[in-house]
């Protein structure tokens, strides 16, 4: 499986962002990623802290 060019705590800070209100086009423009991939990123790590991320790598 391809390795992803962003970090986990990257992806949450994106959703994060996302959720306080930014448009998701211009999080997208900003972080260089297609809206497809944001939406499989938040369905993936979407509520998660990065904590919670660490938390599961140890498992």
């Amino acid at each position: 499986m391809r390795q992803s060019r962003f970090t986990e705590a990257q992806i949450i800070g994106m959703i994060k962002e996302q959720e306080a209100g930014m448009p998701t086009a211009e999080v997208c423009r900003r972080h260089g990623l297609s809206p497809a991939t944001f939406y499989k990123f938040k369905a993936k790590y979407g509520g998660m802290s990065v904590s919670d991320t660490h938390r599961l790598k140890s498992l």
